[in-house]
């Protein structure tokens, strides 16, 4: 692999906040596309993701957030991958779960973290495709009810602890609710059929794709197959044991989910970047 250039990591940086600034919060994008859930810096299984749906320009990719430390393959092909703001593209979260340290122990400063942080903000909101499947990190807010809500939101900016754009990028579906409520997370809401249904009426839809829950099989569906979680982290923080998938959607709306298992090089890396999570303490519930 190639020594790292900070200098050009930083120059890219600066050219994808320009590429980024021209996008709208709601992106429309055509299929075929394949989805990507959460990935969370797991650099072998980002890897593996090409090598099961294919590299671009070929393949076009919708990625649904929370990189931490990746995500930048967009440079070379802005037209062929588009990447959405998770919960993770955020200074706070960032702080506390180990961005920020990974930043400063490699690179002896926080000035990495605070090029790619700075990128953040620009990072659109959510993207449609082919006008029927709506695509978010998290899911839905009382806030809003219709895509037009979300054009107007002000996303350049650290994502605040409530309102509509941390809805978007918090909230979760609740298989046993109708309606909204406070979510667990301590931000964002839980949401339940009622409110799925609603949405996906109001704005002439069929689906709701979303990522941010880790899901034992690398995929869920709820709703009556009306809202699909996929998660892209296998055997995430090297403990977990899950599955992981992408999402591929046809032409029609056709979606299959291509699962798979971690990356043969995590057998050598794995047991250290456990190790070192291992010395922090019990991982977070907020992980799992």
């Amino acid at each position: 692999m190639a020594p790292f250039d900070l200098d050009a990591c930083i120059q890219q940086l600066l050219h994808k906040q320009e590429v980024l600034m021209r996008e709208s919060n709601v992106v429309h994008v055509s299929a075929p596309v394949t989805v990507v859930g959460d990935i969370h810096g797991q650099f072998y299984d980002l890897i593996e993701i090409f090598r099961i749906g294919g590299y671009a320009p070929y393949t076009n990719y919708l990625f649904l957030g929370d990189y931490v430390d990746r995500g930048l393959f967009s440079l070379r092909y802005p037209d062929r991958v588009q990447l959405i703001r998770g919960n993770h593209e955020s200074r706070a979260v960032t702080q506390t779960y180990g961005f920020y340290t990974e930043c400063v122990r490699k690179y002896g400063s926080s000035r990495v973290w605070t090029y790619f942080t700075d990128m953040f903000d620009f990072l659109t909101l959510s993207v449609v495709i082919d006008d029927k499947i709506f695509c978010v990190h998290g899911g839905l807010s009382p806030s809003i009810h219709s895509i037009d809500q979300i054009k107007v939101v002000d996303r350049f900016r650290e994502i605040p602890h409530e309102g509509p754009m941390a809805d978007l990028v918090w909230s979760d579906p609740d298989p046993e609710k109708e309606d909204f409520a406070i979510s667990p997370r301590g931000a964002g809401y839980t949401f339940g059929s009622g409110v799925v249904y609603k949405f996906l009426e109001t704005n002439g839809m069929t689906h709701i794709l979303r990522a941010h829950q880790l899901c034992m099989e690398g995929y869920a569906s709820l709703f009556d197959n009306h809202l699909s979680t996929v998660w892209s982290a296998p055997n995430y923080c090297y403990r977990c044991g899950n599955s992981a998938s992408i999402l591929e959607v046809s032409p029609g709306g056709k979606m299959y989910f291509n699962v798979f298992e971690a990356a043969p090089e995590n057998e050598r890396d794995g047991p250290s970047q456990q190790a070192a999570q291992s010395a922090g303490g019990k991982l977070p519930e907020y992980f799992l």
